[in-house]
């Protein structure tokens, strides 16, 4: 199967890559702004709630957790397809080592659409601060870390930017399912739960196992 056969929606095949990695080349530093507005937002508003009733948000929260869940799943069916693709026809050092996941049929829209949603993702944050709950450091920190990383490697298109993409979409998909379902009520089995921790655990294990090989192999001529 070459990329010619890979079925591509109209949207998808009609999104200039071109066009989003100039505007990304041109704009991907305005990423520290949305990160300084963020905490300026998240901290200014923990002080603003201190002194006043909780909110509780729930359909707020449901439709906003569906909704990301929808979009992750969609983006992991079709990052994975072309990973799949990859894997396929040129094997895993390809699927590590080169950059056509960025301009590449199907996963061209869904790399640029990745990058985006790390800036409406910020929202997450709100719920926390608006309902009181505790604010981890953990949370706002990937937040704003998966943010400016995210931005900056699309713009430099770097190596392995496949996988990471893959896995997100992956593990937000069932992460943001599970919210929602929290969200509405739903009881959620705990082997679910243990499944999402696994899944997040394996995530970092082996974007750290990719960085890795991209710079072993890079050292070596690629």
């Amino acid at each position: 199967m070459n990329e010619s056969q890979l079925s591509e929606f109209s949207f998808e095949r009609r999104f200039d890559d071109r066009r989003a990695m100039e505007w990304m080349q041109n704009n991907w530093s305005k990423s520290f702004l949305f990160s300084a507005l963020y905490a300026m937002l998240v901290f200014g508003g923990q002080h603003y709630m201190k002194l006043r009733p909780k909110l509780n948000l729930r359909l707020p929260l449901i439709l906003w957790s569906l909704s990301l869940a929808i979009f992750s799943i969609v983006g992991a069916v079709r990052t994975s397809t072309y990973m799949i693709h990859i894997l396929s026809i040129s094997g895993f050092r390809r699927s590590i080592c080169d950059q056509s996941f960025y301009y590449g049929p199907i996963s061209k829209f869904w790399a640029y659409a990745f990058v985006l949603s790390k800036a409406p993702e910020l929202g997450d944050t709100a719920f926390v601060v608006l309902r009181k709950q505790k604010l981890l450091f953990l949370h706002w920190y990937h937040h704003i870390t998966v943010l400016l990383y995210s931005w900056y490697s699309y713009k430099d298109m770097v190596a392995g930017g496949g996988w990471f993409m893959t896995m997100n979409y992956t593990v937000h998909a069932l992460m943001y399912s599970y919210y929602a379902a929290r969200a509405a009520g739903m009881r959620v089995p705990r082997p679910f739960a243990v499944l999402i921790t696994s899944a997040q655990i394996a995530q970092m294990t082996m974007g750290v196992a990719v960085s890795a090989m991209v710079y072993r192999w890079m050292q070596h001529g690629g």
